[in-house]
């Protein structure tokens, strides 16, 4: 037994320095061979790395069923990794709002969105692996989790789509322009500069921050989620991880049009009512099977895509005036 337990000890760290080998050959390549100099990212260049992603994150389901935990631990990755590559499109939609906000050009989208998912990459894990301390601890922490997934998936689905983002309101902008000293130009995409002895941060550096505060507050709502899911940390932060990877080349591939989707806010909300349900149904003992919530998760962000092409979102008024 002892035996058996160490080979899939052994197993997982093999498949974690895979896992850390591909997102760190990943960091070398896009930023300091590929996208070394700023410019804007093609259609065509973003179909690529989309695919490039999708392919790798389904091979890494595949080791995991084949070394790993086999069909259901490896229904449990593509799960999560659905979840969240859903749950990021609300995400997109936010990051291109703090882009147009501050005007930012479109050759320094890949390099803000770069530093984005490099944070993220840091703060999941915190979140991730804090989670599953305190779920190992006190499992009653899931059925709060699965009441605040109910809740936010309300909150969601009665949102109004016209109601503004306003950044200015953030605490952490807030705190930056009291306490920083912030330029008015982006100096050709630098986040900070130095002019004598005084350091300046420039309006960039204020979408940086902007951008790491929304992923934190997209990820109270994706990680609580994933743990319904699975609590197993190994699952849930490679499959968290690769979506958030995917999340930039999709970002250029939604970023003209994301609004078409206009369903897809309603099919999230669907997906988050559903995640918390499936947690707190596990107080009277009704568990529910694996591929059925990879079925449920699958087909709801299928079908909200699909209804938005092919039923016609009625104008607003003030579209028509």
């Amino acid at each position: 037994m002892d035996g058996i337990l160490g080979f899939f000890d052994n197993t997982e760290h093999i498949l974690y320095s895979i896992f850390g080998a591909v997102i760190v050959i990943f960091l070398i390549f896009d930023l300091g061979f590929f996208n070394k100099d700023a410019k804007k990212v093609s259609l065509k260049s973003a179909t690529y790395q989309s695919i490039f992603w999708i392919v790798i994150s389904v091979g890494f389901g595949y080791l995991i069923y084949e070394y790993y935990g086999g069909t259901v631990v490896m229904l449990e990755y593509f799960s999560a990794y659905v979840a969240e590559y859903a749950l990021s499109v609300d995400n997109i939609f936010v990051i291109l709002l703090i882009l147009r906000y501050f005007k930012v050009e479109e050759t320094y989208y890949h390099k803000i969105l770069f530093w984005g998912v490099l944070g993220a990459i840091v703060f999941r894990a915190i979140f991730i692996f804090l989670g599953a301390f305190l779920v190992a601890q006190f499992h009653w922490i899931l059925y709060i989790f699965g009441a605040f997934l109910v809740y936010s998936g309300v909150k969601i689905f009665i949102q109004k789509e016209e109601d503004d983002l306003d950044p200015e309101k953030n605490v952490i902008i807030k705190f930056a322009r009291k306490y920083l000293k912030i330029t008015k130009g982006n100096f050709s995409g630098q986040f900070i500069i130095r002019r004598g002895k005084m350091i300046l941060f420039t309006p960039l550096f204020l979408v940086i921050l902007l951008v790491e505060s929304t992923d934190l507050i997209f990820a109270v709502d994706s990680i609580p989620a994933v743990f319904a899911i699975s609590q197993n940390e190994f699952i849930l932060y490679t499959s968290n991880i690769f979506a958030i990877l995917g999340l930039r080349a999709k970002f250029f591939l939604l970023a003209g049009i994301i609004d078409k989707f206009y369903l897809l806010q309603k099919g999230l909300s669907f997906i988050l009512i559903f995640i918390g349900a499936k947690m707190l149904l596990e107080i009277v003992h009704i568990h529910i099977n694996t591929l059925v919530s990879f079925g449920v998760i699958f087909s709801t962000l299928l079908l909200s895509i699909l209804l938005s092409l092919l039923i016609p979102q009625r104008k607003k008024k003030s579209d028509l005036v």
